[in-house]
């Protein structure tokens, strides 16, 4: 028998293993290198978006509120002056309507094409708390559901080229007195043996109405029905500007563009701790901008929608290209949450430079369905985002969301392309990842480039996930692994 020769097997052998190192080099670089490309391709898609969505101009008009009829005195209702003002600009073309400094009461105010409602600084519009002030009931939505109820307290319907401005504060006056309670919770002022939304005829009828497929004109709600209204909505519009006020103490959520496209909404303030108090809320919505805003909410921050259940698949019409830049999120459920009246799906949103910071807030980017929603939610990219606390997690993916109780069905979600890069966080919560997808739809696609994650009870907790990806991220101080 031969004796081995030592010589020839590692000549044999060390060429080989150098070629397979160097082939897992190239590799690994081509793969970083082509990570690197595909980041680039994702920013200038979304740039190429904020270059198509132009500021809405107005005719050098100015209409005074004032030389209408309006009074600052904070008591006089002022519903028929500036209705009157708005009318009137819209007749010659078009316009400023200006809102000087003072206080004053109105009801519902609904805006016409070509219209600039401009709050001066000091100026503020306190909304009546009074129900039946927002009749005839108007063509509306309630978490994903469109219906006939009571009039947003700003109301813009199939219009174009229109903006509120200024520095000048909307004040929607609800509290524990008044509109909270009827989303039956005690510590909103709800007492036991009075009427709310969970009411049988109330929030389940209009599900039901729409499981059915009853016409929206035939859905009709209102008084006795205790659901209530949005505060600034625009529903079907296009060239829509928000910019620079303050809004505050909203029945419901604040701001919802509805099937609207072309919406830029600038420097706005929302300081809102109701119940249901989302920011603002992008629903069935195209090319929306929402930058250098500032949420303090009692609901999520911000929350891009596309309809409930059979609601959502009948207007069959996603959310896509919502960009979120320059914003600071303090309390909320969320930061920027996709869902969860998520059925006609979400595609293309777009996070940058945005700071979340607040022990009341629970989750940073979070994602939320269930198989009675279905939709695809697809290409969420976030980056250069500072964060100093959240409460639970990081990231949340969630594919089973049941805040209503049972809430299986038979459309099951996709969710696929998450993407964070150059995140830094403070205090993580209890997870850095909490994602559940389906058996039969896992949630794909999560990549964590160069994020840092400090002080988070557990790096990830995940359920039917694919290809879960980490590039030079951190958790805790230990380099995270693919």
């Amino acid at each position: 028998m031969k004796p081995f020769n030592t010589n020839q097997i590692l000549k044999a052998f060390i060429p080989k293993t150098f070629f397979i190192l160097a082939c897992a080099l190239s590799f690994s670089s081509i793969s970083c290198a082509q990570t690197k490309e595909q980041s680039k391709d994702v920013w200038k898609k979304m740039q190429s978006i904020v270059n198509m969505v132009k500021y809405p101009s107005f005719q050098n008009k100015t209409f005074n509120i004032l030389s209408y009829g309006a009074k600052a005195d904070g008591q006089s209702d002022n519903t028929e002056a500036i209705k009157k003002t708005i009318q009137e600009c819209n007749k010659q073309g078009g316009g400023m309507v200006l809102v000087p400094k003072g206080k004053y009461l109105s009801h519902a105010i609904h805006l016409e094409d070509n219209v600039n409602l401009h709050l001066e600084e000091g100026a503020e519009i306190l909304f009546s708390t009074n129900p039946k002030d927002y009749y005839p009931l108007v063509h509306t939505s309630f978490e994903g559901t469109e219906y006939m109820n009571y009039s947003p307290l700003v109301y813009t319907y199939k219009k174009k080229n229109v903006a509120i401005t200024g520095k000048g504060t909307l004040n929607g006056q609800a509290n524990n007195e008044n509109w909270w309670p009827w989303c039956s919770k005690e510590e909103y002022g709800w007492k036991k043996g009075t009427s709310s939304q969970v009411d049988p005829l109330n929030r389940l009828r209009l599900v039901e109405m729409a499981e059915n497929n009853i016409p929206v004109s035939e859905r009709i709600f209102g008084e006795g029905h205790y659901l209530r209204p949005n505060f600034v909505e625009f529903f079907e519009c296009k060239n829509v500007l928000i910019q620079g006020i303050t809004i505050i103490n909203a029945p419901f959520w604040v701001i919802h563009p509805i099937k609207s496209e072309n919406v830029i909404i600038d420097g706005v303030t929302i300081n809102s701790h109701g119940p249901n108090n989302d920011g603002c809320d992008p629903e069935y919505s195209k090319n929306v901008i929402i930058k250098n805003c500032t949420f303090n909410t009692g609901d999520d921050c911000i929350a891009i929608k596309s309809g409930r259940d059979a609601d959502g698949r009948r207007v069959a019409m996603k959310s896509e290209n919502i960009i979120v830049q320059n914003c600071t999120m303090f309390d909320g459920h969320g930061g920027v949450t996709i869902g969860s009246e998520i059925s006609g799906g979400v595609s293309n949103v777009y996070v940058e430079n945005c700071i979340m910071n607040s022990p009341n807030l629970d989750i940073a980017i979070r994602l939320k369905t269930n198989s009675k929603r279905g939709g695809l939610i697809e290409n969420f990219y976030v980056r250069n985002i500072e964060i100093g606390q959240v409460k639970e997690a990081v990231l949340k993916a969630d594919m089973f969301y049941n805040v209503h109780g049972n809430q299986k069905g038979e459309f099951i979600p996709r969710i696929e392309n998450i993407s964070l890069e150059n995140v830094k966080v403070k205090n993580g919560g209890q997870y850095g990842i909490l994602a559940k997808g389906h058996t039969t739809s896992p949630v794909k696609n999560i990549t964590f480039k160069n994020v840092t994650i400090e002080k988070v009870k557990q790096p990830y907790s995940i359920e039917n996930v694919d290809n879960l990806k980490f590039i030079d991220s951190y958790i805790n101080g230990e380099l995270m692994k693919n």
